[in-house]
């Protein structure tokens, strides 16, 4: 990162698209973001507007919230906020796409017991994800703009937890679905958000293509089908409380020890589960020439919840020594 011009006020690069600078070197996005008051106005808005929903709907269905459930600190702490501070029924789902660290599966069954959470896990063939992750990394699969927050693997992944995730609520008519995604991942505006059945064709068909061409008919089972856009079909809430929730990472990572969660020590630095992570970021970044995690850090630097020399030597953190070739050799691309 500081072999290239970044914004002297958070830390994105001036490879990121659409990026712009002013004579102090400060970005375009700092430019325009509004302050942390205003910031705190919508926080208070949007759980406001979570407890209504959660008054309306708690213990209408066996479930309350369907947590996407990877195991790391953010997902966990999400549930922790669910079952501790809400009070809600929860059933963890947990994506498994063939490189959670094991350390991460140990934490998942330890979490999930000591918070009294059903936890199911849905294992995908992994000579289907193969395919698809070794195609990701050698060719784009998706329009530019859904890169600028995620690598192309990871896209990848998130397709598939998003669509399953969503498949087993419609099915099982849980009216929240919860994600863990850090203040720097969505904006607050999406913190709560009512699924919206045309929209959510439109998205799916965005990623359904591209995979369709790699593995065919078997992606099918994976994502959304007719019978889940009748009239008659309720949609969940998209819920990710830790955007009107106080963040900070030394203080999650604390209580979450509490809970028998460790950090992994197997992973990069932008992840506490996933093996793959480092090399999806490398591929990412030596074909457009930023982190793909770039944008999130910034805005989590830009908004106070991360100091800027916290948001620089997230970046300059080494990645474990052969976690890189160990993703290699697994998707036989070496």
């Amino acid at each position: 990162m500081r072999t290239m011009k970044i914004c002297k006020n958070c830390i994105l690069p001036a490879t990121f698209p659409g990026v712009t600078f002013d004579e102090e070197g400060v970005c375009n996005h700092c430019r325009s973001f509004k302050g942390s008051g205003l910031l705190k106005e919508h926080m208070q808005k949007y759980e406001k507007n979570f407890h209504e929903l959660m008054e309306r709907y708690r213990g209408k269905s066996e479930y309350d919230v369907l947590m996407c459930y990877s195991g790391g600190k953010d997902s966990t702490y999400t549930m922790k906020i669910f079952r501790e501070k809400y009070n809600l029924a929860v059933l963890a789902l947990t994506f498994d796409n063939g490189f959670i660290s094991p350390k991460a599966m140990d934490n998942m069954g330890t979490v999930a017991d000591r918070l009294g959470v059903d936890h199911i896990t849905f294992k995908v063939r992994f000579d289907i994800l193969k395919k698809i992750f070794a195609t990701a990394a050698d060719e784009e699969l998706y329009p530019r703009k859904t890169l600028e927050r995620a690598s192309t693997i990871c896209t990848s992944c998130i397709s598939f937890v998003k669509f399953i995730a969503l498949k087993t609520a419609l099915e099982k008519e849980i009216p929240f679905i919860g994600y863990g995604w850090s203040p720097g991942q969505a904006p607050i505006q999406s913190s709560v958000m009512k699924t919206n059945p045309r929209l959510i064709r439109m998205t799916q068909k965005v990623v359904f293509d591209p995979l369709y061409k790699i593995v065919g008919d078997a992606i099918r089972p994976y994502f959304l089908e007719e019978k889940h856009f009748k009239s008659d079909v309720e949609f969940p809430y998209n819920v990710h409380p830790l955007a009107f929730s106080e963040y900070n990472e030394a203080k999650i990572i604390k209580k979450l020890n509490e809970l028998g969660w460790e950090k992994p020590d197997d992973t990069d630095p932008n992840s506490t589960n996933c093996l793959l992570n480092g090399l999806a970021n490398q591929i990412h970044e030596n074909r457009y020439g930023y982190n793909p995690y770039a944008f999130e850090i910034a805005k989590m630097v830009r908004e106070g919840v991360m100091t800027r020399e916290e948001g620089i030597n997230r970046f300059e953190e080494p990645v474990p020594s052969g976690l890189i070739d160990f993703a290699k050799k697994r998707l036989e691309i070496i």
